[in-house]
């Protein structure tokens, strides 16, 4: 079984990390490695639900902090083992999950192991499925079973900001849109019903739109809607009698999930629409005193998250969460997936000097 050195460096433990792969669905390997490795930890509480991992401190502070980040990829595609690359004259570790976001773990392992007085109790969350559907994710499930696990008065998500703070994140929604006809001999085509053609309105319509600039406390958060997948046809001679295709709303967090729901159902009025997934976003929760001593810390001028976080599910329970994490989101699922090694150093650094401040 893989084993981890949390006395490694950041940048050797990241690489570490991203050499056990951990797609969605095959986490287990990594989830062993990283309970073997803080259950030796004599200062931490820690729990397993499946492959999610939860380590505390109870130390008496006034204050706890959550530090959270997922431990699956998506999929590999001749992108591990790692390498050492340089870009631009800078070093950066080259792999699938160096951004998203195994580098942003292997710092929270680090400092879970080496701080053991710090000037919050912590809650240090591994957890596994949350590059699915969110009913998935290993945070739902702990949700059910041990609630109080996310208790805390701040939450960080180590999701790749380029080691920046992204306060809080957009909403998601997916649908299927589907169009039907009448199958038919394709050389009488005149005697079914195209449901592919019936679809040329739907792509207009998403051709045709504009993606709002929403603002949200202070910052600016970019919309979304779009076509992700079309599928539909029978065979080569057979007029299809049915076209599915699969949308994806990306909502400012402004918008709760019925108003997200009623705007995608206006858009596409006079079709069929199935929500298959919805989760809804988080406010940017930069007015919690704790949010503004960390982002005074380190040095940061907050900007919106685009994509969708975890930071929604603290959020939903009350609790202000931000992302912070090494990496360019823009390289995330790319297959030239690579983060700097000074990013992953400067984060560790962030953190560490704000978590040992008293």
């Amino acid at each position: 079984m893989p084993r981890l050195d949390l006395t490694a460096s950041a940048a050797d433990l990241t690489r570490a990390i991203c050499d056990i792969p951990s797609v969605s669905d095959d986490e287990t390997a990594l989830a062993d490695a990283i309970f073997d490795a803080v259950s030796a930890l004599t200062h931490l509480e820690v729990h397993r639900d499946g492959d999610t991992i939860v380590a505390r401190t109870h130390l008496g502070r006034a204050q706890r902090v959550a530090i959270a980040g997922h431990i699956d990829t998506v999929p590999i595609n001749s992108n591990l083992p790692t390498r050492e690359i340089e870009v631009d004259g800078e070093p950066h570790l080259w792999g699938r999950g160096t951004v998203d976001m195994k580098a942003g773990v292997a710092v929270q392992l680090k400092l879970a192991a080496e701080l053991v007085d710090p000037r919050v109790d912590l809650t240090w969350l591994w957890y596994d499925h949350e590059e699915v559907e969110a009913s998935r994710s290993g945070l739902t499930r702990l949700a059910r079973s041990r609630p109080d696990l996310f208790a805390a008065d701040f939450a960080i998500l180590g999701e790749p900001s380029g080691g920046e703070v992204e306060g809080g994140c957009n909403g998601t929604l997916r649908a299927i849109v589907r169009t039907h006809g009448a199958r038919a001999h394709s050389a009488r085509s005149w005697m079914g019903e195209n449901a592919i053609h019936a679809a040329a309105p739907i792509l207009a319509r998403l051709a045709d739109y504009c993606a709002a600039e929403v603002p949200v406390e202070g910052l600016v958060y970019r919309e979304g809607l779009n076509a992700v997948s079309i599928s539909g046809g029978v065979a080569g001679n057979v007029i299809p009698d049915l076209c599915e295709i699969e949308v994806n709303y990306r909502f400012a967090p402004s918008r709760d999930a019925a108003e997200a729901e009623r705007h995608v159902r206006e858009v596409f009025d006079g079709f069929e629409v199935e929500i298959t997934d919805l989760a809804e976003g988080a406010r940017p929760g930069l007015d919690a005193a704790l949010a503004q001593e960390f982002v005074a810390a380190v040095g940061a001028v907050p900007t919106a998250k685009y994509g969708w976080t975890d930071v929604a599910r603290f959020s939903a329970l009350g609790v202000p969460a931000v992302n912070y994490g090494p990496g360019d989101p823009m390289l995330a699922h790319h297959d030239q997936e690579r983060v700097p090694l000074a990013q992953i150093e400067s984060v560790e650094r962030g953190l560490r000097a704000w978590l040992t401040s008293r």
